[in-house]
């Protein structure tokens, strides 16, 4: 899992982006070592009895939609040939569905137009970016109904994946994910992608500015991934559990109105 791939991103950006240079040694990783690059998509589809996946599969995402996985990711993943799957945050997006709060300089819709004519898969993020597990019934369907429509304007076809804003979801999420459309969705988590996770809560590993070249082609390979990721389950579980008292709470409020 990418955000922003850049020299000098913005501060709000800076820890879960990658160096341009750091990204291209990542990518070169993945070609020495055999992995072959697949989209969500097509992950999903093999799951449910389509095309077999390769030997050595690996799902290359961004989340957001920053302007550098067009500007430096794109020419990388092209020299090797490589697919990807870009999450992009609609109303992010530099354009007329442009609703503020973005962090860093943002794609355009020719840019994502250039990044599906080269094979990318283009995905949801939402349009504003909100915690999903957090906002009232109405307010979750139009955060995934808005990025279908809008993709489908500017790209002819509705985007099939979904990646939850900040990796947040729960059973009613992925519910109503499910009910608009989309045929698979990707968390955080921090381990593999394994089956009994469901295509609703696909699990993903997060690539940031300190990710060193070792620990890289480490977890890659599926080895050190409890070590590299012991602090971030150790943050994620206890705002987990403020999250759950926090949609509690706000529940209980509006039964109270």
């Amino acid at each position: 899992m990418y955000h922003a791939v850049a020299h000098a991103p913005a501060p709000a950006a800076h820890g879960l982006s990658v160096a341009p240079g750091a990204f291209a040694e990542q990518m070169e990783v993945l070609d020495e070592q055999g992995f072959t690059p697949v989209t969500t998509a097509q992950l999903g589809a093999a799951w449910r009895g389509g095309p077999a996946l390769p030997p050595k599969p690996v799902l290359i995402t961004f989340d957001d939609g920053y302007e550098g996985v067009h500007g430096h990711a794109l020419p990388v993943l092209a020299k090797h040939g490589f697919t990807a799957t870009v999450f992009v945050t609609t109303g992010w997006l530099r354009g007329p569905y442009d609703t503020g709060g973005a962090l860093d300089t943002m794609l355009d819709w020719p840019q994502v137009r250039d990044l599906a004519a080269a094979g990318l898969e283009i995905g949801a993020h939402s349009h504003t970016h909100p915690q999903l597990d957090q906002l009232p019934e109405d307010d979750l369907w139009r955060e995934l109904l808005r990025p279908r429509e809008i993709v489908e304007a500017e790209l002819g076809t509705r985007p099939a994946s979904l990646a939850f804003p900040y990796g947040y979801s729960d059973r009613a999420v992925r519910s109503t994910v499910r009910g608009a459309g989309y045929a698979q969705s990707l968390a955080v988590g921090n381990t593999l992608a394994r089956r009994p996770q469901g295509p609703y809560a696909l699990r993903r590993l997060t690539v940031s500015r300190s990710t060193t070249a070792q620990e890289f082609a480490a977890i890659v390979e599926g080895r050190l991934i409890f070590r590299t990721f012991a602090r971030d389950r150790t943050l994620t579980k206890g705002y987990a559990v403020v999250r759950r008292t926090r949609q509690v709470r706000r529940k209980a409020a509006r039964h109270r109105v």
